[in-house]
């Protein structure tokens, strides 16, 4: 492990008339030993291992010095890091807590570091379907998505009675030449337009995909594939889709009902569904001049359209009149009307699939799924599923381990800043490796909770 540092000192202002110098000669420490709870975490569902599996590895192993499962922990975990960039891993490469949480505390050959610098993972990120002369190490995409499902299930310890997945399409803005790039109108950008699937937290599907579709393409695909595999576990689990309007869509609502799974889109209005709740409307506009307040009214009917759709679907329709003017929504579902009335369906379980708008920000934002910068669409779908396993690792952290503290429900992003960014002093003796933490940290208490929680579930 390097521990040759630069020796210059740098002066900075007194303090109570003591001369107050910094220097880079600490020696081997970290400004990330709070990972260890991420290596824990790690340990506890398996997650590196499995995903390293999806890999396969065509180099002569004696001339290798960073295993495939080395690289894909690496970049999942510098990932949840808060590195987003290969070029990163320059400095990672000797950070000591890298190390650790590869389980590999020097090189084995001379001249290298104990993890792979940016090169080295750079390869990993071109891999390809298939290991190629030029391309050593491959990967098995159908795997590494069945991974996400299996990591899903795995998380809950009994079969729950019933579960929403939530669907939805977002742009990732491209600022090169990418493979599959075009411009989308309506974020008005050039982008890639990937397919996330969400079960409240827990992240099932992101798919890359080109950004001259539909928003519900290749939806049918991904959701029998996701719903195949959750009843082979659970089949009696009761399924509902929720989505907005751009998956309400002949093919999907039409598998939805072939195969036994609920739905509830969101519905593009039109002037014949306008005109459908012209009295609701009116009843709410009425309402809204005479409290000076918004005001709403619900209309549950049964609707099909002229040619687009095979029957006749249950619509609920929201006449709202708010801030002056009328603002008219709708929704499409298969749930009966005798379960499910027409408010609590727009405004408890439509309505609750915002929040995955939050999941997504939280992948892209604090776990950088949005840097596709790569020439090829397979190494920006790898990159993607590489983030997107950083999330389905700091998911798992609250659930397992900070569920009974303050960060339970935290974003990603505040628990990185709180819990991982502690500095240490890393010393290795003959017997054990000590990593002393800052003292003055401020959220002991809670990394305390979440060790003694990761500690019950060690395998």
């Amino acid at each position: 492990m390097r521990t040759d540092c630069i020796t210059d000192v740098f002066g900075f202002a007194a303090v109570e008339g003591h001369k107050v110098v910094a220097g880079f000669d600490g020696g081997a420490m970290t400004s990330d030993a709070g990972a260890l709870l991420l290596g824990q975490v790690d340990r506890a569902i398996g997650l590196v291992d499995r995903l390293a599996q999806c890999f396969v590895d065509a180099r002569r192993p004696e001339l290798i010095e960073h295993e495939v499962r080395t690289l894909v922990g690496q970049r999942v975990l510098a990932l949840a890091l808060g590195y987003e960039d290969l070029i990163d891993h320059d400095v990672l490469r000797y950070d000591p807590m890298m190390a650790l949480l590869a389980g590999k505390l020097a090189a084995r050959r001379k001249g290298c570091a104990p993890v792979a610098g940016k090169s080295t993972l750079n390869r990993l990120e071109l891999s390809r379907g298939t290991a190629t002369r030029y391309h050593k190490i491959g990967h098995d995409g159908g795997a590494i998505e069945k991974l996400f499902v299996d990591l899903f299930i795995e998380a809950h310890r009994q079969a729950p009675k019933q579960i929403v997945l939530d669907l939805d399409a977002t742009d990732d803005p491209l600022h090169g030449h990418q493979e599959g790039r075009f411009f989308h109108g309506y974020y008005d950008c050039y982008c890639y337009l990937p397919l996330y699937v969400f079960c409240g937290r827990h992240l099932l599907a992101a798919k890359l995909r080109r950004a001259n579709i539909d928003a519900s393409a290749g939806a049918v695909a991904e959701v029998a594939r996701i719903v195949e595999q959750i009843r082979r576990h659970w089949p009696q689990v009761r399924i509902l889709l929720r989505a907005d309007s751009g998956f309400a869509r002949e093919d999907l609502m039409s598998w939805c009902e072939a195969n036994g799974v609920d739905y509830l889109f969101g519905l593009a209005r039109n002037s014949r569904l306008v005109a459908e709740i012209a009295d609701e409307l009116e009843e709410a506009a009425k309402e809204s001049r005479r409290t000076t307040r918004p005001a709403r009214r619900f209309k549950d009917f049964m609707w099909t359209t002229r040619d687009s759709w095979s029957r006749r679907r249950r619509v609920v329709g929201k006449a709202e009149h708010t801030a002056g003017e009328a603002n008219p929504r709708f929704v499409v579902t298969s749930l009966a009307t005798n379960e499910c009335g027409a408010r609590y369906l727009y405004e408890e379980l439509y309505c609750a699939r915002g929040e995955m708008e939050n999941r997504i920000k939280e992948c892209q934002g604090d776990l950088f799924a949005d840097r596709t910068s790569t020439a090829t669409m397979g190494a920006n779908q790898l990159r993607l599923w590489f983030a997107s396993m950083a999330y389905v690792l700091m998911c798992a952290l609250r659930r397992i381990a900070l569920i009974n503290t303050q960060f339970a429900k935290a974003t990603c992003g505040t628990i990185r800043l709180k819990l991982f960014k502690i500095g240490a002093l890393v010393r290795v003796s003959v017997r054990r490796i000590s990593v002393a933490m800052a003292s003055g940290h401020p959220y002991q208490r809670e990394f305390a909770a979440a060790h003694a929680a990761l500690a019950q579930r060690a395998p």
